[in-house]
C-alpha cells in the first residue's frame, strides 16, 4: 500500500454530496472578479471547473464560472452575469463547492479528507484507538489527528508504515503505533 494523499479539502462528515474548493477572500479589481483560497490540493483545478456552488451562510447559489486566473496560491475567478465589484463585494468570506460527481477523480488509495473525518481508528492488533477529526497536510506526508476517547488528539503520520488499511465500507483505518507516537 502506498503513502495516503488527500485530493482536496471538505467538510467534516462522511460521504458528503459536495466537496469544498475554496474561499472567497475578497474583491479583484472592479469588474467583478474576486480572490478565492484554494482548499484543494492543485490549484490548477479552476481550469476545468464550469461551476461551483456558493455558500454565504444564508443561501446557496450555483455560480457559472466566466474566467479563471492564477495569483500567487490564489485562483481569481470571475464569475458570469457579476460584472461589477458591487455585484460581487457581499460574497466576501462565502465558500465555493463542488458535487462530487464534478470533484477531482482520485488514484487508489486516496481519498477525500471529508470521507475520512469520523471514521473509527484500530490498531492492527484490533483494539480501537480513536476516530479521525483532521488531516494536516505538512509537506512530506499527510498527518492524521485522531481523537481518542478521553479527548487527547494523537498525530500519526499518514505512511505505509503506520496506516494500513483504510476501510470506507466499513468505516474504519487500520493502524500500526509506531513507538514514540503515543
Amino acid at each position: 500500500m502506498i503513502s495516503l494523499p488527500v485530493k482536496e479539502k471538505g467538510m467534516d462528515t462522511n460521504m458528503i454530496s459536495e466537496l469544498q474548493v475554496g474561499v472567497i477572500t475578497q474583491t479583484h479589481g472592479i469588474k467583478g472578479e474576486v480572490k478565492v483560497f484554494p482548499t484543494t490540493d492543485d490549484v490548477s483545478r479552476y481550469r476545468k471547473l464550469k461551476e461551483v456552488i456558493m455558500d454565504t451562510g444564508r443561501e446557496r447559489i450555483t455560480m457559472e464560472i466566466e474566467g479563471v486566473k492564477f495569483f500567487k496560491q490564489y485562483a481569481i475567478v470571475k464569475f458570469k452575469g457579476y460584472d461589477s465589484i458591487n455585484d460581487i463585494e457581499k460574497y466576501k468570506r462565502a465558500k465555493l463547492y463542488v458535487t462530487r460527481d464534478h470533484a477531482v477523480k482520485l488514484q487508489k488509495d486516496e481519498y477525500f479528507i471529508a470521507d475520512l473525518v469520523g471514521l473509527n481508528v484500530v490498531t492492527d492488533e484490533g483494539e480501537p484507538f480513536g476516530k479521525m477529526k483532521d488531516v494536516l497536510a505538512t509537506g512530506a506526508n499527510d498527518v492524521y489527528v485522531v481523537e481518542r476517547e478521553d479527548g487527547t488528539e494523537v498525530l500519526l503520520p499518514a505512511i505505509r508504515e503506520c496506516v494500513k488499511a483504510v476501510d470506507m465500507e466499513q468505516g474504519q483505518i487500520t493502524v500500526h503505533i509506531m513507538a514514540g507516537l503515543v
